[in-house]
């Protein structure tokens, strides 16, 4: 029954893999920006994200009937319904970043230009941090890897699952094909380890009343009863010693 269970989840997610590059080959050129699934008790839900929504509805809704036809003809997806969102923001999208390095590299920028470049644009749009990876046979016949990093960014672990977004394209060039990852640290986020510290107010509760030092007694001008008692006695022992000193003479 396990092995059943484990089966069943694999074969589902392999099937959205073949979804996903189904799309990606086929609304590259609208910009591609991922997909969603939610499981519905209607079926299966498929929200595309793309740069130009137009060109993936197509004229009269005809590209997206066709895409919808073949999602439930070609894929064993339960009841496939698709629906297109546009991208608010594209430079904070890892796979449209990474469509855009692969097109920049087919067009003939270098690859230190096209790394920059693309870091700096998504810094600018107010990420936490990126890195831009490419690899393959970039200027000669041998294979490597270019890294262009900036901020803040993390490798692995439950906050890289969780806060990172990774997108990947393909660049064909006459030497080989060179592969474009970029990875970006999403903007407005809250890392485990960053505490704010909010004021009393700011979460409905009365202010601290400030507690004033006890103030030491100031010393009074009047002399208290043990001085005026020392007072006496050293006045009734000098005017002793004054009438011993007159008896004496």
């Amino acid at each position: 029954m396990k092995q059943n269970t484990i089966r069943t989840f694999i074969n589902r997610n392999v099937e959205r893999q073949l979804v996903r590059e189904y799309l990606l080959k086929e609304t590259e050129r609208a910009g591609f920006g991922g997909l969603d699934f939610n499981r519905t008790p209607e079926g299966t839900k498929v929200t595309l994200h793309a740069e130009q929504v137009g060109r993936v509805i197509g004229r009269r809704g005809k590209v997206i009937h066709e895409l919808q036809r073949r999602l439930q003809e070609d894929f064993n997806l339960e009841n496939p319904h698709l629906e297109v969102t546009e991208i608010e923001e594209q430079r904070l999208n890892a796979q449209v970043m990474a469509s855009r390095l692969a097109s920049s590299l087919e067009r003939g920028w270098f690859f230190r230009r096209a790394g920059h470049s693309t870091a700096q644009n998504i810094m600018d749009a107010g990420a936490r941090g990126c890195l831009v990876i490419i690899s393959g046979k970039i200027t000669g016949a041998r294979h490597r890897v270019e890294k262009f990093q900036k901020g803040h960014i993390k490798f692995c672990g439950e906050t890289a699952l969780d806060f990172m977004d990774t997108g990947f394209s393909v660049c064909v060039k006459k030497l080989g094909t060179i592969g474009c990852t970029v990875r970006i640290m999403r903007k407005g986020i809250q890392l485990p380890h960053e505490i704010n510290i909010h004021e009393r107010h700011e979460v409905g509760l009365d202010p601290i009343e400030e507690v004033s030092m006890i103030e030491a007694p100031k010393e009074d001008s009047n002399e208290t009863e043990a001085e005026v008692v020392v007072d006496s006695v050293l006045q009734k022992m000098a005017d002793l010693e004054t009438s011993e000193t007159k008896e004496e003479e």
